[in-house]
């Protein structure tokens, strides 16, 4: 995990969200000790965590710490996520993103996402207020053979 602890993932994370909530140190280490879920360390503190599951991926959270944020790293995490996702076997890409998070699904949709699915209510903000989730999906190309 480039030497990233999971205490120091989780403080990232924390830096990065307050919806989804954030999530713990305890809950990475639980992640990270499934087989099938992968870390991906991006530039400038930014990582992303996958689930590889037979030929479809799940990006289940990217984060860039937020004196990082608006220069790209990103955009470069996000694909080490797709390159490291079809190393796994993965040939299409999943995510779910808050409905109110313009930025991630600006980016999303620049990288070949497109809209799948709708999930009503599915994050909780800390005043208690719901927000959807949406679906994106994208199918990974093979990698470029040299």
């Amino acid at each position: 995990m480039s030497g990233l602890t999971t205490e120091a993932i989780a403080a990232i994370h924390a830096a990065c969200f307050t919806m989804p909530r954030p999530w713990s140190a305890k809950e990475f280490e639980d992640l990270l000790s499934m087989k099938e879920v992968f870390f991906v360390a991006g530039p400038n503190g930014a990582f992303a965590l996958g689930r590889a599951v037979l030929d479809e991926a799940e990006l289940l959270t990217i984060a860039v710490p937020p004196d990082a944020q608006g220069q790209g790293y990103g955009r470069t995490t996000l694909r080490a996520y797709e390159d490291a996702a079809r190393a796994h076997g993965a040939e299409t890409s999943f995510l779910e993103v808050a409905a109110t998070n313009a930025p991630a699904i600006s980016l999303y949709r620049s990288e070949g996402y497109s809209e799948s699915g709708l999930r009503k209510n599915y994050y909780t903000a800390p005043d208690s207020s719901k927000y959807d989730a949406l679906i994106f999906a994208k199918r990974l190309k093979p990698p470029v053979s040299d």
